[in-house]
């Protein structure tokens, strides 16, 4: 193709683009106003319009009040014109959702399905898979792909996992997954996953520090809204700073790491089953569960000034326990507050706003991600 034609067709699609993406962050907007916004003339925008209808992308969806003249049509971009998919893979259930292009879970599922690196275990995941595809009555063409979130640190090119000792799949490959899938495939780490679903309507922050709160902790940063992974693809591993030297064994091997003290377990453990009964046991005023959750905030107020003071950004509290937080947080805060030598107040840390699968909603924003940028 001569480079002038190749040239061409860059620019339409650079346009087409730019008209999507508009119509995506304003929710309604008119053709006049696209056209003004983004300095086009009406035929451009029109011929893109024409493209972006035809391929059921955007929608004319009523009009706007009129200004004298003719009502505006108000146009609005389909959102569950495509899905992705997503599954959280953990040591005993799998999640799995569905998700729209706005990043909205449009349907989702957890299953009890104890983890195992062998070849039954990835057939049993496709074939739940496609189970939960079949109840949402989903074409092959509406699906972008399927991402798979997993507890561990993974290879440079997100095919290979190089440390998962919690899910016992260190040295797993995301070909296990892909032969009993038959989608397009990524996978990424489980906290890097939900810090990309809480960033996904989070584009003004610019820097934000995820902090997972799960059965294990982990965590994610994000600098002028990029994912920052490390020299080594370990950027974001919260659990194994030591903050207590010496303290309780952490399942790395190590003593006193974030992990030991700040995980789901270790806020359950010899106390409760799950996290349910253990809040309502607190709210009840046990004497136990308040000592204990007491002991955890402290903790957890270590972590989170530590990590304002590296960062000094918001940081994000998320997984599991995350939601569990919102009714505490002034009480964490006041205890950040008197950790911080610069600042008078602790609102920089703030509630997750998924509350649900935000792993399995991640992953699945990876192909929406990457099919918005190729509109």
């Amino acid at each position: 193709m001569p480079i002038s034609q190749q040239s061409s067709l860059d620019i339409k699609r650079i346009n087409r683009n730019r008209i999507y993406r508009l119509i995506y962050q304003r929710g309604k907007i008119s053709k006049q106003e696209i056209a003004y916004a983004l300095n086009m003339s009406l035929p451009t925008v029109s011929q893109n319009l024409k493209y972006l209808l035809e391929q059921g992308l955007i929608e004319e969806k009523g009009t706007f009040e009129s200004t004298g003249g003719r009502k505006a049509r108000a146009i609005s971009c389909v959102l569950d014109a495509r899905i992705a998919l997503g599954l959280d893979i953990t040591r005993n259930h799998v999640g799995i959702v569905a998700v729209d292009l706005g990043g909205n879970i449009v349907q989702n599922t957890r299953i009890p399905l104890r983890f195992t690196a062998e070849d039954q275990y990835f057939l049993r995941v496709g074939q739940l898979l496609q189970e939960f595809i079949e109840t949402l009555k989903l074409s092959a063409g509406q699906i972008l792909g399927v991402g798979i979130s997993v507890p561990g640190i993974l290879s440079e090119d997100h095919r290979t996992v190089v440390y998962a000792t919690v899910l016992g799949f260190t040295g797993g490959t995301l070909a296990q997954f892909e032969q009993a899938i038959p989608y397009p495939c990524v996978m990424s780490n489980d906290a890097n996953a939900a810090g990309t679903a809480e960033m996904w309507n989070e584009r003004e922050h610019g820097s934000i520090v995820y902090l997972s709160l799960s059965n294990t902790v982990g965590g994610s940063i994000f600098v002028d809204n990029r994912i920052y992974m490390g020299n080594h693809q370990r950027g974001g591993e919260f659990g194994h700073m030591t903050i207590v030297p010496g303290g309780k064994d952490c399942y790395c091997g190590k003593r006193g790491c974030v992990d030991a003290y700040c995980s789901v377990r270790s806020l359950l453990g010899g106390l409760s089953d799950s996290l349910p009964e253990f809040f309502e046991k607190l709210r009840s005023g046990e004497s136990d569960f308040r000592q204990r959750f007491g002991e955890y905030l402290e903790h957890l107020a270590d972590v989170c000034n530590n990590l304002r003071m590296v960062f000094d950004c918001e940081v994000l509290l998320g997984g599991y326990l995350g939601g569990y937080l919102e009714d505490y947080l002034e009480t964490l805060r006041q205890l950040v507050k008197k950790r911080n030598p610069f600042e008078e107040y602790g609102d920089y840390v703030r509630i997750c706003r998924y509350r649900l699968e935000a792993a399995a909603v991640g992953a699945a924003l990876l192909h929406i991600s990457s099919f918005l940028s190729q509109i």
